[in-house]
């Protein structure tokens, strides 16, 4: 059976999608181009306006490949609008994931039933960095967001099973495991005998611990990654956990600011305020002077005024971000944010965004210059390709190979 699985949207959903990719190539399927496929497998986004309009394309675009397709839709739109997928073609199924994963188990569409090889994601065809989800869902409200809609109440992943997960990929020959989930740093689990409640950062130390020994003789141990975690998630435990982990998890932090400005940050129903992010900022440089932070930026929020974006940008300089990825507000149906009057003109928000684009990379510049001489250790992503500690992007050194951890000079 052959198969082709799309992808949109966040980081988790790149994680289920290689899941289903592996479980469907250990029960015989081969992947193809959509054009030759089989099974078409959309693994959908909601996040705004744009990115539903971005779904809806991909699944018409699926259909379009081929004439014999069956094609799946699952994700976050799926979730919010089943029937507008149900109604493009009789072709399409709408599936929530964990049904799609069992119906690959059982042997659904042509399948073997039974796994005759590896179903973990990777080697030829996968990242090299690899992606475990550990959380899923969000118990927040953001006024433009949705997603908590679609992907249900916080829970966590117990953690025997990630410590699993985790040690079989670190013996695989994994270099870097990136943790994800929709809101990471609510990641907790209470063991049911023990009554044991572990957080992030217990987390953190207990996969460091159970991975310390499992590399070859003369290579580096595996790292983690924190993928993205909220300001209000920052405790003193995972900031300790960076400062003495020696790089074993990444001094890089992905942390959403949104707006610079408190006003802004309330009206959004985000829990804090801008001078709280930034004593948050301050407390991780203070702690992790090597530390690398990015961040994301909404432009043009409804009601947002120009000394309020003025705001951001100041923000966005004092906490030195090395990376920023900006947004143009996007109106997604069904939320607080979109039926609001005072909608930002579509001409000052792209001047916004070009703005805050501008500044994001001379502030990249500026951070990678201060990192000039240094010395990091980077996974090969690519032939001639690496990913250091801190996210930047390196000539890997001559000879070395895809997956393996080397040492670099940025």
């Amino acid at each position: 059976m052959k198969y082709a699985v799309v992808n949109l949207g966040c980081k988790v959903n790149r994680v289920e999608s290689d899941a289903f990719a592996s479980s469907l190539d250990a029960r015989g399927g081969q992947k193809v181009e959509a054009c030759d496929a089989d099974l078409i497998v959309v693994n959908t986004c909601t996040v705004t306006g744009e990115a539903e309009k971005k779904t809806r394309k991909a699944v018409r675009q699926a259909l379009r490949a081929n004439e014999r397709a069956t094609v799946v839709v699952t994700g976050c739109a799926a979730a919010i609008d089943k029937d507008t997928f149900l109604k493009m073609d009789p072709r399409v199924r709408v599936m929530g994931k964990a049904e799609v994963s069992s119906s690959i188990e059982a042997g659904a569409w042509g399948l073997d039933s039974a796994a005759h090889g590896s179903a973990l994601p990777v080697g030829e065809g996968y990242r090299t960095r690899v992606g475990v989800k550990v959380q899923d869902g969000c118990n927040n409200a953001c006024t433009y967001c949705i997603v908590h809609v679609a992907r249900g109440k916080a829970h966590s992943m117990p953690v025997r099973d990630v410590v699993s997960q985790c040690r079989t990929l670190a013996s695989a020959g994994v270099k870097e495991i990136v943790l994800t989930g929709i809101n990471l740093g609510s990641y907790r689990w209470q063991d049911a005998e023990t009554g044991k409640t572990t957080g992030l950062a217990d987390l953190l130390r207990e996969l460091l611990a159970e991975t310390a020994d499992l590399h070859e003789e003369g290579s580096y141990p595996v790292r983690f990654r924190v993928s993205s975690i909220e300001p209000r998630d920052v405790h003193d435990d995972l900031i300790d956990v960076l400062a003495t982990s020696n790089g074993r998890v990444c001094r890089h932090l992905h942390l959403p600011l949104q707006s610079g400005n408190s006003k802004v940050l309330r009206e959004m129903h985000r829990p804090y305020s801008a001078e709280h992010y930034e004593e948050i900022v301050r407390k991780l440089y203070d702690r992790v002077p090597e530390l690398s932070l990015s961040t994301d930026i909404i432009c043009g929020f409804p009601g947002e005024t120009e000394l309020e974006f003025g705001d951001t940008l100041r923000v966005a300089r004092t906490c030195r971000f090395s990376k920023i990825h900006v947004f143009p507000y996007s109106m997604r149906t069904g939320t607080p944010a979109a039926a609001r009057i005072d909608q930002v003109p579509p001409g000052v928000k792209a001047d916004r965004v070009q703005r805050l684009r501008d500044l994001a990379d001379m502030l990249r510049d500026v951070e990678r210059e201060a990192r000039k001489g240094t010395r990091e250790l980077a996974v090969v992503e690519e032939e001639g390709i690496a990913l250091t500690e801190s996210y930047f992007e390196v000539p890997a050194p001559d000879g070395a190979k895809v997956g393996e951890m080397v040492e670099v000079t940025l």
